[in-house]
């Protein structure tokens, strides 16, 4: 019995699995299988991913397009179809074995090659959550296997419908708020008169506890690019007596001016109390932040940061 009758004698505990395994077969061809046509608990037609025409929903003419793109869809007339034996097992069988384009020597370029397995969907939901880059999660996807077709895109789209789905009805504001009311979280924000957030100050029970009691020294530092709306987020840094340092608060800002500033850290002095209210802060040369820290800590000794101090020297003399 070669490979093939092997595949098409095989009995497969659930539907999954039998279009994994008739995915991988055909793709070590060099085609593709889409669905076409399902029923739960009934049957799964699969088709080559290259089968059936273009059509144009939208009944617009080439003429009038802004953008004129191509399509892969050749008509291919290969097709399989799987069907639940008695309710037991799923059973393949061929339709039409016949394709109308030779086989694909990269398969990166077939959607189906990229689809993922739901092992592999846990692992991406579990690194997203620790921070990890979509690149990293390919490179730790493929040492696992490195068959693996999937890109950079992929990981993309999966994050954005597994955010969709656990957003569910609420704005993402409202998820923001949720999870920190559950992380026992404390904050304080404020909104415009269009009902706009404008500043959030958070900060987490163990981080509250570690800054009241390692309060002589706090590094504060803006970093860009952590989120779409393109409010700078503010780290406030803490350090123990044993030269570890810590996140103490964080501050989402509307713009880096210094009443903005005063207001974070009106917010961070109420939160470390009047007992521990810091010795030393230490910032690079944000002039605005300088200011509202003469304001808020008068007492406070500021210090500029000697890394970008070192940085900028490289940059500006060269």
């Amino acid at each position: 019995m070669d490979e093939v009758e092997t595949l098409f004698h095989e009995k497969f505990h659930n539907r999954e699995e039998l279009i994994q395994k008739a995915r991988q077969f055909y793709a070590a061809k060099g085609y593709g299988l889409s669905i076409r046509d399902s029923k739960k608990d009934k049957y799964v037609v699969l088709c080559c991913d290259r089968g059936g025409k273009y059509r144009n929903r939208g009944k617009i003419s080439i003429d009038n397009r802004k953008k004129i793109t191509c399509t892969r869809l050749i008509n291919c007339p290969f097709e399989l179809q799987a069907k639940l034996v008695g309710g037991e097992f799923w059973r393949l069988e061929i339709n039409n074995n016949n394709h109308n384009h030779d086989p694909s020597e990269d398969m990166s370029g077939h959607p189906s090659s990229r689809c993922l397995t739901k092992e592999e969907i846990k692992d991406i939901e579990k690194m997203s959550l620790a921070g990890i880059q979509p690149r990293q999660i390919i490179s730790s996807l493929r040492q696992k296997n490195p068959n693996l077709q999937a890109v950079a895109r992929t990981i993309y789209n999966l994050k954005s419908k597994i955010q969709k789905e656990s957003l569910g009805n609420r704005s993402l504001i409202q998820a923001l708020f949720e999870e920190l009311e559950q992380g026992g979280f404390t904050f304080t924000y404020v909104k415009d008169d269009r009902g706009h957030l404008t500043h959030v100050f958070f900060a987490h029970p163990r981080s509250i506890m570690l800054a009241k009691r390692y309060s002589t020294v706090f590094v504060m530092d803006c970093t860009y690019k952590t989120n779409k709306y393109g409010m700078p987020l503010l780290d406030i840094i803490g350090m123990t007596s044993l030269n570890k340092s810590f996140y103490a608060a964080f501050v989402l800002l509307r713009s880096e001016k210094e009443e903005d500033y005063v207001w974070d850290l009106k917010n961070f002095s109420s939160m470390l109390g009047l007992n521990c209210q810091p010795q030393v802060i230490v910032t690079d040369r944000e002039l605005a932040l300088i200011s509202a820290i003469n304001i808020v800590f008068p007492e406070t000794t500021h210090l500029l940061c000697v890394w970008h101090i070192q940085k900028n020297i490289v940059v500006k003399c060269k």
